[in-house]
C-alpha cells in the first residue's frame, strides 16, 4: 500500500483492518471457498465480505469466529490473534487521540495513532535520530532543513506533536523501543554543534530506560542489509504476531501489511542488529562523539 489510510464516503480503510482482511482472504482462498459462501455463513452479503477483506469496515468478534470455523482454523492461538487484531482496529477507529489536534502531522497521523496503541517498535534509521528519541531543537532543525513548510509557524506545532509522541516511552504501559541508529546519524551536524551535543546526551539518557534498547551501527561495520532503506516494524502483541511495516519516503508513506513482509523486515532488522554494537559500546560511542563536539 502506498497510502496509510484510504477514505471512500463514510468508510475508512485502516492499516490494521487491511491486515485483518488480508488474513481472512488468505484463509478463505486456502479453504477453497468463495465470497458468497462466506457471506452465507455470516447471513450477510458478498459485498460485506468484500469490504471486510479490503479493510473498509470494522469486523465483529462473532464474524471472526464464524469465518474461522468455516475456513477450518482450529488453532485457538491463530483465532485469538485475529480477534485481537479486530479488537485493536475497532478501538483505533473510535479513538479520539491527542494527534487529531495536529493536522501538521500530515501523513504521520495514522502512524502516530498506531504507535499510541502499539506494544513495541523496532526502528532502523541510518540518516537521523529516530523521532521517539529526538530533542525539540533537533526535531526543529530537521523540519527547517526539510524546507517543506508554507507557514513557518507550522514547524513549532509539528515539533510539539513529535515530542508528545515520546510520552509512550514513560506511560503506565510503556512502549518497548529497539532503535538501531547508523553512526552517520550521530555525526551529522543537524542544527549545529550545541544542538547535537544536547541530542547525543538525550540519547544516552534515553538508553537508561528499561524499555529502550539502543544500538549504534558503526562505520566499521561496512556493508550491511540496512543500507538501502530505513523502516519501522510496529507490533501490537508479541513480536511477529501482528506486525506492520512502515516506511517514509520523499514522495509517500508506505505500509507493508502482509505477514511475509513483516517476517522479512524483522529478519532484516535482526541482521542489521548483528552489525551493531552492544548496548554498553553503543552508549560509549555516543558519548565519545559528543565529547568530540
Amino acid at each position: 500500500m502506498t497510502a496509510d489510510q484510504f477514505t471512500r464516503g463514510n468508510r475508512v480503510s485502516t492499516v490494521l483492518a487491511r491486515k485483518l482482511g488480508g488474513e481472512l482472504l488468505r484463509l478463505r482462498d486456502e479453504a477453497g471457498l468463495t465470497q458468497p459462501q462466506a457471506a452465507a455463513a455470516l447471513s450477510a452479503t458478498a459485498a460485506k465480505v468484500a469490504k471486510m477483506e479490503r479493510g473498509w469496515v470494522p469486523v465483529r468478534d462473532p464474524d471472526v469466529r464464524i469465518l474461522c470455523d468455516l475456513y477450518g482454523v482450529s488453532d485457538e492461538k491463530a483465532v485469538e490473534r485475529l480477534l485481537s487484531l479486530a479488537k485493536t482496529d475497532r478501538e483505533r477507529r473510535k479513538a479520539k487521540g491527542w494527534w487529531h489536534q495536529y493536522p501538521v502531522l500530515r501523513s504521520l497521523v495514522e502512524y502516530v495513532a498506531l504507535e499510541d496503541i502499539a506494544t513495541g517498535v523496532r526502528t532502523w534509521q541510518g540518516a537521523f535520530v529516530p523521532g521517539l528519541l529526538q530533542t525539540p531543537d533537533y526535531a526543529r532543525a530537521l523540519a527547517v532543513g526539510n524546507a517543506d513548510w508554507e507557514d513557518p509557524d507550522d514547524i513549532e506545532r509539528f515539533v510539539e506533536a513529535k515530542i508528545a509522541r515520546q510520552a509512550r516511552l514513560m506511560d503506565g504501559n510503556p512502549l518497548n523501543l529497539w532503535a538501531l541508529v547508523g553512526e552517520g546519524a550521530l555525526r551529522q551536524l543537524v542544527g549545529g554543534r550545541e544542538v547535537m551535543r544536547e541530542q547525543l546526551a538525550h540519547l544516552v539518557e534515553s538508553s537508561r530506560l528499561s524499555n529502550v534498547r539502543l544500538q549504534v551501527v558503526p562505520f566499521v561495520a561496512g556493508s550491511h542489509p540496512g543500507m538501502t532503506s530505513s523502516f519501522n516494524v510496529v507490533s501490537f502483541a508479541e513480536p511477529g504476531a501482528m506486525d506492520v511495516v512502515y516506511m517514509d519516503t520523499t514522495s509517500s508513506t508506505l505500509w507493508l501489511e502482509s505477514e511475509r513482509d513483516a517476517v522479512r523486515h524483522n529478519v532484516t532488522f535482526e541482521r542489521i542488529a548483528r552489525n551493531g554494537l552492544a548496548l554498553h559500546d553503543s552508549v560509549a560511542l555516543v558519548e565519545r562523539i559528543r565529547k568530540e563536539l
